[in-house]
């Protein structure tokens, strides 16, 4: 099965992180698109879906998700199974903590998505954030902090990787 994973990145992170996730893969079945250089609408190709996002300063959403962003009301995700990624900074914006996930998730439901991957908050210190489950004890998406705890990036993304692996496989059967 063939997976799309749309991405948009100012300082390469979300970038970096999408190529580890596709590395966890096997070869060939994860496509990454940068949205500078693709259209969203690229996505309704793929069956299954990683939307990968970054939170910019005070819960803003990144320049390349926001140039596409009117575009997102007009896809259509019904049958499609979406994995979410954020990139945010925890200390330094507390408040926001990964919020342009959380507005990301909204969309997607929205639009018929079905999510996968959510993901535990335990091991983050913030205040707010959008991209929390209505239970509040999940993230709607991998939760990831380049600024602050770097050195558990790579063991959250093998994790998160295993959990779609085995959530879609779980799909597959049923």
């Amino acid at each position: 099965m063939k997976i799309g994973l749309f991405y948009g990145s100012t300082t390469c992170y979300t970038e970096i992180a999408a190529e580890k996730i596709q590395a966890h893969f096997p070869q060939g079945d994860v496509e990454l698109f940068n949205l500078k250089d693709v259209p969203l609408a690229h996505c309704e190709q793929f069956d299954l879906l990683i939307f990968g996002i970054s939170t910019w300063d005070y819960g803003e959403i990144q320049e390349d998700w926001e140039s596409h962003w009117d575009d997102i009301s007009h896809l259509d995700l019904n049958n499609k199974v979406v994995a979410l990624y954020g990139m945010g900074d925890q200390i330094g914006y507390t408040e926001w903590f990964q919020d342009a996930l959380g507005m990301l998730h909204e969309q997607v439901i929205a639009q018929g998505g079905y999510v996968i991957g959510y993901w535990p908050n335990q091991g983050y210190e913030f205040s707010a954030s959008k991209a929390l489950t209505q239970d509040k004890t999940n993230f709607v998406g991998l939760a990831l902090d380049e600024d602050n705890q770097y050195a558990l990036s790579d063991e959250r993304i093998n994790l998160w990787c295993q959990q779609l692996q085995q959530e879609i496989s779980d799909l597959l059967t049923q």
